[in-house]
């Protein structure tokens, strides 16, 4: 498959939107379906790359999070508690089978929370550049700070490309902005994205990581924003991980090697029991 259609799942009156590339061979596809998520001020598409190659043998759904590109986009929860409860929602409204769950970034944490919560409904877990982190008190500030400097409107997708760092980052980070008013816009509102990050700059994760009880890969990125000594601290806990680093990559290593990511998850996939 090599195109998707759009589903939309409302919990609670908040609409999530989902990129479906389809089922090759039933519900699931040959192999086990997979859930991707976005990082915080992302979007479905900068999976495209990533679903559309592994659609040929699973069902791949992509998810708009509350917040975010096509789904609502002011919701009033932002908690890490209910971007848990829509990714348990969408497996359950699209009546995907305990699928693997992959995220990035805060994607990512979602991913992780979700599987420490409810163990047995997903098959496996993947993170890409992310961890139980935290706590982070200049995270809000910093993430306000960056958004503010976007000179929005953009005058065309080439130049917001070029702005957000240019090359796959900079195209992957450009195809979620809206043309409106003459100009090239953010679908996601700033406050709402400063206010999602409230509990990780409080807290750390790590009880929920320890929780995590299905197979689980954890892709970082050479110069990502994960510190080794976090690195090194999950792989104590949770010696069974499978960990990788990709040389030569920053946070964005899904959009910067696609095809190293796609490498790994294919081993991973094929290792996981059914």
């Amino acid at each position: 498959m090599t195109s998707w259609t759009e589903h939309v799942v409302v919990r609670e009156g908040v609409r999530l939107s989902c990129r479906d590339w389809g089922d090759p061979d039933g519900p699931d596809g040959p192999g086990p379906a997979v859930v991707l998520l976005h990082g915080l001020a992302g979007h479905a598409g900068e999976w495209d790359a990533v679903a559309r190659e592994l659609s040929h043998r699973h069902r791949v759904v992509a998810v708009d999070q509350r917040g975010h590109g096509a789904a609502e986009r002011r919701p009033e929860d932002v908690s890490r508690a209910a971007y848990v409860a829509d990714t348990v929602a969408v497996c359950e409204r699209l009546g995907l089978r305990r699928p693997v769950l992959v995220g990035q970034s805060l994607g990512g944490h979602t991913a992780m929370l979700a599987a420490a919560a409810h163990p047995g409904l997903f098959r496996a877990l993947v993170l890409v550049e992310a961890g139980p982190g935290g706590p982070s008190p200049d995270v809000q500030a910093e993430i306000g700070g960056w958004l503010d400097s976007w000179p929005t409107p953009f005058p065309s997708r080439e130049a917001a490309a070029g702005f957000l760092g240019g090359g796959p980052v900079g195209e992957g980070w450009a195809a979620g902005l809206e043309e409106r008013d003459g100009g090239w816009w953010p679908r996601f509102e700033r406050d709402v994205m400063v206010g999602s990050l409230a509990e990780n700059a409080r807290r750390a994760f790590w009880d929920e990581w320890s929780q995590v009880s299905c197979p689980t890969l954890a892709v970082f990125a050479q110069s990502g924003f994960i510190a080794p000594e976090e690195i090194d601290g999950m792989l104590r806990l949770r010696p069974q991980t499978v960990a990788l680093s990709v040389p030569g990559t920053g946070h964005d290593v899904h959009l910067e090697r696609p095809d190293v990511l796609l490498d790994a998850l294919r081993e991973f996939l094929g290792d996981v029991q059914p």
